[in-house]
């Protein structure tokens, strides 16, 4: 080529700029969130586990190259505890819109909402990206000017590093076939003059593909920003809705995090879709009612202060009366009174201590169980909410429970939670959803639970147990078995509590359930979880 230069030194100087790209290409990354390996290895697991990520991943990537890393930022951005952004002078341009994206999410005031509920958690991490699949949809339609500007930088940005490349390897050749006095042969010389052109071509190319890239980005962004930002109010609604179910059919966050990923899906479909699943807020008052009633409790000493009597019980001696152990010269006229019985004590009326035996609480499920009351809560919640928060009364003391579910005679489930046994919220499940219809037997129940403190008297030797009984109906019992409850109760030492739901009149005096019950209380307003708040306190 007329006009190329020949000596060697002037070729390299040429080529320079481009041999120094050709080695040290600056890297372009994939991923808009700066993660380490054991954050990659969540996500990987994650990933592997559910099928619902897999599937989305799917879907998207036909629509967008590069969905599947859009959905690994999203993950990693609600998982890692401080998500760091990439700059994005760093990305490659073919990620540039995942990057605004992830920008976009992480600037959004409720992204702090998000976080909070799925820092460290790969599987609420992952429910937060399934929230946001219609966001993520939208966006990736609405931003597809913008990505195939993006794709096209790619390209041209690597058509320019390639074209580095080939300059380098003219510049070898040339260097192999010059002289010993540096002249280079002028076919290797044109070859190497052609491919600097090249490159200084492609280089032109690249900058003009990235200016409109950055344009099409630019137009795309408000609406980037807009959808982002609705998409994680509703993954973070999405999320705290969830764990408020959990705890409300008290699931607590140890238990989840021991879950394999799938059986975790499967529990939240199933607390989801479960027939008592629109009551679980009312489930979860039970038990923040029942945990706010078991702190007021004080062991060995209920009820309020009411003034001072006499006896022995040195846990409730009054101060004046220790301070005489402090005075030599008293010290033997404390002694007398305690062994006369005659100290003078706190007096204090209330709820008597608690039991020792199983908690069984028998739940009437026959079909008027199905009746609304007051706010659209059916009888059969109110009984069960109830009975749940009983569960957890019972485990908190280290009591076995016992839930009897029963209508007519000839039906009758029984669900044993042993206290030494963590409580299976599958097994849990089972005794809330479970229904049985029919007419109404007190005997049966009864019966059952007279059968299982028997049992635990003679095995354990304990006694003391607490029944109690959730019925909105009336119905009578035998003479014969009559005689035969009131022994056994008197010899078991065991409670009865009577709860008539939706029933006045099977609470009235003189009434089968009023004979059966040491206590019994009806309850109409069925939004109300205090009505048996004083049963937390004594059971």
């Amino acid at each position: 080529m007329k006009g190329t230069p020949s000596g060697l030194d002037e070729l390299a100087g040429l080529a320079g700029r481009w041999l120094a790209l050709s080695t040290a290409a600056p890297e372009r990354h994939t991923a808009a969130v700066v993660a380490d390996r054991f954050e990659h290895i969540a996500w990987r697991d994650t990933f592997a586990q559910s099928a619902g990520l897999r599937e989305l991943a799917e879907e998207l990537n036909e629509r967008h190259d590069h969905a599947t890393d859009l959905l690994t930022d999203v993950f990693l951005a609600a998982y890692k505890t401080g998500p760091h952004l990439r700059e994005r002078t760093r990305m490659a341009p073919s990620r540039l819109v995942n990057h605004q994206v992830i920008a976009s999410l992480m600037e959004s005031v409720d992204f702090t909402e998000l976080h909070r509920e799925t820092t460290g958690d790969p599987y609420a991490a992952a429910m937060a990206v399934l929230a946001q699949a219609p966001a993520l949809r939208r966006l990736l339609d609405h931003s597809r000017e913008a990505q195939e500007q993006a794709e096209r930088a790619d390209k041209a940005e690597q058509e320019t590093e390639d074209a580095a490349s080939a300059v380098a390897e003219a510049l070898r050749q040339a260097a192999d076939g010059a002289d010993e006095d540096g002249t280079v042969p002028g076919p290797a010389a044109d070859t190497l003059q052609r491919a600097i052109e090249a490159a200084e071509s492609a280089e032109a190319a690249a900058r003009q593909a990235s200016r409109h890239a950055e344009q099409a980005l630019g137009a795309a962004a408000p609406g980037i920003r807009g959808t982002t930002r609705g998409a994680a109010a509703t993954a973070a609604r999405a999320v705290r809705d969830e764990a408020a179910l959990m705890r409300a059919w008290g699931v607590g966050s140890g238990e989840l995090e021991r879950l394999p990923f799938e059986q975790r899906a499967r529990l939240a479909e199933r607390l989801g879709t479960s027939r008592l699943a629109q009551w679980a807020d009312l489930i979860g008052r039970f038990r923040q009612m029942a945990d706010g009633e078991r702190a007021r409790k004080v062991e060995n000493a209920t009820g309020e202060l009411v003034g001072v009597t006499l006896g022995d019980d040195l846990s409730r001696v009054i101060p004046s009366e220790l301070a005489n152990l402090g005075l030599p010269g008293l010290r033997a006229v404390f002694a007398a009174r305690y062994a006369a019985g005659e100290l003078m004590l706190y007096d204090s009326q209330g709820e008597q201590d608690t039991g020792k035996g199983a908690v069984i609480a028998c739940v009437d499920t026959s079909h008027s169980m199905y009746v609304e009351g007051p706010g659209g809560v059916t009888r059969e919640a109110w009984a069960k909410g109830c009975a749940l928060a009983l569960l957890d009364q019972a485990r908190h003391a280290k009591r076995d429970f016992v839930g009897i579910l029963f209508a007519a005679a000839d039906k009758l489930q029984v669900f044993r939670f042993p206290a030494e046994e963590g409580a299976d919220i599958a097994r849990v499940l089972d005794f809330a959803e479970t229904f049985l219809g029919g007419g109404t037997s007190y005997q049966r129940p009864l019966s059952a639970a007279l059968e299982l403190l028997e049992e635990e008297f003679d095995d354990a030797a304990r006694s003391r147990g607490d029944i109690v009984m959730l019925t909105d109906d009336e119905c009578g019992v035998t003479e014969e078995w009559m005689r035969g409850w009131n022994g056994a109760k008197h010899r078991l030492g065991f409670r009865v509590f009577g709860v008539a739901i939706g029933a006045p009149p099977a609470a009235e005096a003189g009434s089968v359930l009023d004979a059966l019950c040491d206590n019994l209380r009806s309850i109409e307003d069925l939004t109300d979880v205090h009505a048996a708040a004083d049963l937390f306190r004594v059971i």
